[in-house]
This record gives C-alpha cells, structure tokens and sequence, in this order.
C-alpha cells in the first residue's frame, strides 16, 4: 500500500515538472534569426514546433540566401545588359555578305530606297562629323549603293568593326544617326527575298542606337568645333575661309573686267564696216553679234554679282572666327 502511493505520487511530481518547465530554443535559431533580418530578402515560416526546436539540423543553413541577393545584384547591373557597339558593327557587315549581284537584281522601287539610304548615310559634312578615315568609308560605301555594288559595299562595311575603336564621342554620335536613318530605309524596303533589307534594317538601327546611346555623355563634355562651310561641286569639296572668299572675289572682279573689255570690243565695230556676199550673211552677222554681247554683258555683271557676294561672305566668316 505505501509502495503504491509512493509510486503514484513520484508520477504526479514528474508530470508537474514536464508542464511548468519549458526547454529553451536552441542557439542556432537565433543566430538564424540575426543573420536572415540583415538581408533584403524576406521569408515568411510557420511558427517551429516542438520537433524543430529540439533537432537543430533541420534548420536552414543562411549561406545562400547571401549568394541569391549577391546574383540579383549582378544582374540588375546596367553594364550587364549594355550592348557592346563593335559587336553590332559586325553583325551590320554578316547582314551585308550577300551574293554579289543582289543589289543589281533589286526591283527599281527598291533601288530608289537603296539609294536614299546611301544618301543619308553620306549627307551633310560627313568627313566634319566622322573624321576623315571614317567618313571616306561612308562616302565609298554610299558610291557602292548608287552602283549596286554588292561586293565593294560588304568590303567597306567591314571596317567599321575595326574603326569604332579610334572614333570620339561626336564622332560615333554623327556614326549612329547615320546608321539610324539609312537603317529605316532599309526597312522600308519590306519583306523581300529571304528578309535581307529587314536583317540589314535591324542590325543598323541598333547599331545606330548604341552608338548613340553610349556617345551622349562624352559629346555633352566636347567643346563645340568650329563651324566651317563647304563649297561642293560634285565630288569637289573647297572649305570656304576668309582667304579663300576674299582670292575668289579678286579673281570674279577680273574675270568680270576681260568680259566688259570684250563686250566694248564688240560694240565698238560699227555696222557699216560689216561686208558680206549677201542679206542672210549680213543677218546672221548681227544676230551673232548681239548675242555674243549679250553673253559678255551678262558674265560681266555675274562677276561683279559674285564679287561682291563673296567680299560680304568673307568679312561674316572673318568677324565669327574672331
């Protein structure tokens, strides 16, 4: 009888002590804790049980939480996504390796927007903006349109890869305008034959972008270049400067001389000094003779007209250059 209340109570007193005291969590927990609160990314678990509490190895281990902000972080980099221009100017010279009469064949409608393109890429003061290596490659490449010469046009466009590197910041600005424009004419051609003119289209509009894009700041830090005017009279291109403007108007002043010095010449023989076998010769002689003054009178009043045009165009450009 005693043994047995003894028993029954030594049970009650261990029953009491497994409701009053509780076993604490263990230290990896709250080391967990610290750590998962420190990173920007936040995990939402269920309260732990009494299970995990006492089997600390199923915890997680924090490490690669640390690892998946580090890779997002990477990511989210500008530089990452940045396309690179010299690639870009490869895939516009693979666009361009066609069969060597693929230009030649083109409808006439497509070769009227092949040869806008050409002068877009070429218009305005190419060797000012692009230098003088890169803008003589766009001036050949522009020729090799006009000629729908398919092969010289894929050897030029080549180069641009290898010219990228030595260009200034105004110089790719001008690079990508250009490949932007002829690129849109590109793609105006539409869908023909295997989708060539829409490969060619694509791969210079983004070229033609990223130049851009990656040359804005460093045109912003560039002083503005002087301006200078060009005188273009087919392939020949004159810089026009003070010096020159003042030697054209001198030499306009003796040409427009001789003609008036012809022209008096001329209208100082009289008529009657005129002898011929017959009227007709007679008529023809005079008809002859207003027009010859007609022609000198006129070369010398567009001398003078010329002149003075360039004497005004020479103190302009001599007073912005001061």
């Amino acid at each position: 009888m005693v043994n047995g209340a003894w028993l029954v109570g030594t049970r009650m007193a261990s029953s009491a002590s497994l409701h009053h005291h509780h076993p604490l969590p263990p230290l990896s927990k709250f080391s967990f804790a610290s750590l998962s609160s420190l990173t920007s990314l936040t995990f939402t678990t269920p309260p732990p049980t009494s299970s995990s509490c006492t089997n600390p190895t199923l915890l997680p281990n924090p490490k690669p939480l640390q690892v998946v902000r580090f890779a997002l972080t990477e990511s989210d980099s500008p530089k990452s996504i940045e396309p690179d221009p010299r690639s870009l100017l490869q895939l516009i010279a693979d666009s361009f390796d066609l069969p060597s009469d693929y230009f030649a064949k083109l409808p006439r409608d497509l070769r009227l927007d092949l040869n806008d393109a050409a002068f877009d890429l070429s218009n305005g003061r190419i060797l000012d903006e692009c230098g003088q290596e890169l803008g003589e490659i766009l001036l050949n490449i522009s020729r090799a349109w006009e000629l729908a010469d398919t092969s010289t046009s894929h050897s030029l466009v080549a180069k641009l890869p290898f010219v990228e590197a030595k260009l200034t910041g105004a110089a790719k600005s001008a690079l990508g305008k250009r490949l932007t424009s002829a690129g849109r004419r590109f793609q105006s051609m539409g869908q023909y034959g295997q989708g060539e003119p829409q490969k060619i289209a694509k791969a210079m509009i983004a070229a033609g972008k990223a130049l851009s894009a990656s040359s804005s700041s460093a045109v912003i830090d560039e002083p503005p270049k002087e301006e200078t005017r060009m005188f273009k009279f087919g392939e020949l291109q004159v810089a026009i400067t003070p010096d020159k403007a003042n030697i054209g108007a001198a030499i306009g002043v003796a040409f427009g001389i001789l003609s008036w010095e012809i022209a008096q010449g001329i209208h100082n023989i009289p008529e009657s000094s005129l002898q011929y076998a017959n009227d007709n010769a007679l008529l023809l002689a005079k008809s002859l003779r207003v027009a010859l003054l007609g022609i000198f009178y006129s070369s010398t009043f567009l001398s003078a007209f010329t002149s003075v045009g360039l004497v005004l165009l020479g103190i302009q450009l001599k007073s912005k250059k001061s």
